[in-house]
């Protein structure tokens, strides 16, 4: 397939021109794509408080656009609250919905400000009230991952009556049981996922108002699609369904927090490299590339089939797609159309934007590609 993206004329420049000067692999974010995105969520979800789910793409420099525009942020680790207290966002805009946290993530997180946490075990209440007391706390819900390309159902989560009765010992603990929270799973392009997740939250909603228990939030979370090789539902589609479904559920006034990570930069980024090695290996055609699922690349094992692409014209074959380290697991695509690439020819890797260089490694001493802004 040919480079095919929003505006191919502006970003295939930039492209050449980074790549004159910078060796691939290279990764290129457009700031513009990242605006876009962000003004449609807004704009869909206008009712929500946005948390960028840093982990999707923690580049300071996207940092820095997002809190410039008065995104809040989404962590799990010191790491992340180092980045973010350099940047300066106020401690009012992060919040924690990883259900298990270290003691020294809880005490750095408390001690810069930081008080909203997520749980879903009676020992991440003990840390939580030990560390971070008096903070609000609001508790992870197990739900249906249908739909969704990278499922997330197993690691994390309750079912509701451990969540009530959960709520009810953060509240004997000195903390203030303050919302609920679930996650659909990543790149989910069903919209009754999320329907279903909100009915199941209000039933614990209604159980733990009937303990005394007033909550205040619902965080819906992330697992927004974004566009690969397949059509996927639109923010706005999505939106609507999501929204009908709270005001059926809940009460006017509730809080709503919700955490794009891929929806917000994974489009905005194209991992530029550059093709190292041709092979016929029993009938099939295998080209190599100098960035694979080490350096960039880890989700293609987990199913995402990402646009592969470059500018040369002509009949298309299927190669083999595979990356540059001495492991029979870099294989990128088994099955991926392209014109005839030769050796120096760049391979543009389109939707590249998230879970890249924040995956990548420097395995076998190949680098972790750069990243450019355009």
């Amino acid at each position: 397939m040919r480079l095919s993206i929003d505006d191919p004329d502006r970003l295939y420049k930039s492209i050449k021109r980074f790549a004159q000067v910078k060796e691939t692999p290279f990764l290129i974010i457009d700031r513009q794509a990242i605006q876009q995105r962000l003004e449609e969520f807004q704009k869909a979800i206008g009712y929500a408080k946005v948390f960028y789910a840093l982990k999707a793409n923690p580049h300071k420099r996207i940092t820095a656009f997002l809190q410039q525009r008065g995104v809040g942020f989404e962590i799990s680790s010191e790491q992340e609250l180092r980045s973010l207290l350099r940047h300066r966002v106020p401690p009012q805009r992060i919040i924690s919905s990883n259900p298990v946290k270290s003691n020294t993530f809880i005490k750095g997180a408390y001690s810069a400000g930081v008080r909203l946490f997520a749980f879903d075990s009676y020992s991440e209440i003990e840390k939580l009230s030990e560390f971070a007391p008096n903070s609000k706390v609001y508790a992870r819900i197990s739900v249906s991952n249908e739909g969704s390309q990278w499922p997330l159902a197993k690691k994390f989560g309750v079912d509701i009556e451990d969540a009530v009765d959960l709520l009810a010992r953060a509240s004997e603990m000195h903390l203030e049981p303050y919302g609920i929270t679930f996650h659909v799973g990543s790149q989910c392009t069903d919209p009754v996922t999320w329907v279903k997740a909100i009915e199941k939250s209000r039933i614990v909603w209604e159980l733990a108002k009937n303990r005394g228990i007033e909550l205040q939030m619902l965080n819906i979370g992330g697992g927004f699609p974004i566009r690969y090789t397949e059509s996927v539902p639109s923010i706005s589609r999505l939106a609507h369904v999501v929204r009908d479904a709270i005001e059926n559920s809940f009460p006017k006034g509730v809080e709503i927090f919700v955490e794009p990570g891929r929806a917000l930069v994974g489009e905005a980024g194209i991992l530029v490299t550059t093709v190292i090695g041709k092979a016929v290996r029993n009938g099939q055609r295998w080209l190599y590339l100098d960035a694979g699922v080490f350096h960039g690349l880890m989700e293609s094992i987990g199913g995402i089939r990402y646009p592969i692409g470059t500018v040369k014209n002509g009949p298309a074959s299927e190669w083999v797609l595979a990356g540059p380290s001495c492991d029979s697991f870099d294989v990128i695509s088994a099955d991926v159309e392209l014109s005839e690439p030769e050796i120096g020819d760049q391979v543009y890797i389109m939707s590249a934007g998230a879970y890249t260089t924040s995956y990548a490694s420097r395995f076998n001493g190949f680098p972790i590609p750069r990243t450019y802004f355009v």
